[in-house]
């Protein structure tokens, strides 16, 4: 089998894939994660839910594995570390959902600093026009949301780890460099778009978060692991902070017992910034051209160092309906 398709994917692209792939579509097989793990064994690429976690015990179950596929969402749950040692491609499409990350970042700002009519004592709002915008990791949809906030006269702050501050690039999108603390020193929001690894995790806390000037709302598409949710929701209650969205917040997180359970000021949603059917349309088309692109330069072979697969029954073919899209079936919220 060339590809495994394990979550619901759009029909038209579907329909591309299985005329250049052997291609076996299971939508609903995320839910068995034993009959997931031998049909991965099978498979010479894949495309999987962001709620599937891959690390080295997934990769040396899969040996013929060669690429993951992630429609939409980051790379959460996925051992990136992991997967380059296995020679294993992480194949996504940051620019298709930019579009859509940006909108909801702009609506979040919007109602964070407008006043919170539920408050004891209503705090007078703010106008884009006349804040500090810092931009808190400048891939595609910080970019994006630079230039709308741009436009509207907004002052732009950037940080970005993996660009020095000389970089030509800042010029170019009309955003100022600045330091992780001297950013949140100055900004009235801060967005963050920065994606977690492993040397992120718990990077806001007190020298970052403790520093942040006072009254500032915060925005975040970012992975809750970014935080030190105990500083987080201590700034949120004492009012240093003046608002916080969070939109990668499960359950678990808001829980009694939990830091950020009942924080003042705390909005949060499940992952919905880059769940709309443009965005999951052009991210599926991305996605798949890369797919078929690297399994047609591949060849079908075990990769160097993995054992060899067990031998599994063929797996039974769910038909492909060229009916609507699977964009509803696919957001989070649906789930």
């Amino acid at each position: 089998m060339d590809l495994l398709v394990a979550e619901p994917l759009e029909a038209e692209v579907l329909h591309w894939l299985q005329a250049r792939q052997d291609l076996h579509y299971a939508p609903r097989l995320a839910d068995d994660r034993k009959c997931l793990a031998e049909a991965m064994a099978q498979a010479r690429a894949v495309v999987l839910p962001a709620q599937v976690p891959v690390n080295s015990r997934v990769l040396a179950r899969a040996p013929s594995l060669r690429a993951i596929g992630r429609i939409v969402g980051g790379p959460e749950h996925i051992d990136l570390d992991a997967c380059a040692r296995a020679g294993v491609a992480v194949l996504r499409s940051p620019e298709a959902t930019a579009p859509a990350e940006a909108e909801f970042m702009l609506g979040a700002l919007l109602t964070l600093l407008r006043p919170n009519p539920h408050a004891p004592h209503r705090i007078v709002g703010r106008e884009l026009a006349h804040c500090t915008v810092g931009l808190v990791g400048m891939g595609p949809g910080a970019r994006r949301l630079a230039m709308v906030l741009q436009t509207l006269g907004t002052q732009v702050r950037g940080y970005e780890p993996a660009l020095h501050a000389s970089d030509a690039q800042w010029a170019r999108w009309g955003v100022q460099p600045l330091g992780l603390r001297e950013l949140f020193e100055q900004a009235d929001a801060v967005c963050l778009h920065l994606p977690i690894y492993s040397r992120y995790v718990g990077l806001l806390g007190e020298r970052v978060l403790g520093a942040c000037k006072p009254g500032q709302v915060l925005a975040s598409v970012s992975p809750i692991e970014l935080f030190d949710e105990r500083v987080l929701a201590d700034l949120l209650n004492s009012g240093r902070l003046g608002a916080a969205w969070l939109d990668c917040v499960g359950p678990d997180t808001l829980a009694p017992g939990q830091p950020l359970h009942g924080a003042t000021g705390l909005q949060t949603t499940p992952r919905l910034g880059s769940y709309t059917r443009e965005a999951r349309l052009r991210s599926a088309w991305g996605v798949a051209r890369q797919l078929h692109d690297l399994l047609r330069r591949t060849p079908s072979t075990v990769r160097e160092g993995a054992r060899h697969a067990t031998t599994y029954p063929p797996l039974l073919r769910e038909r492909i309906s060229p009916a609507a899209p699977a964009a509803t079936a696919a957001s989070p919220a649906s789930r």
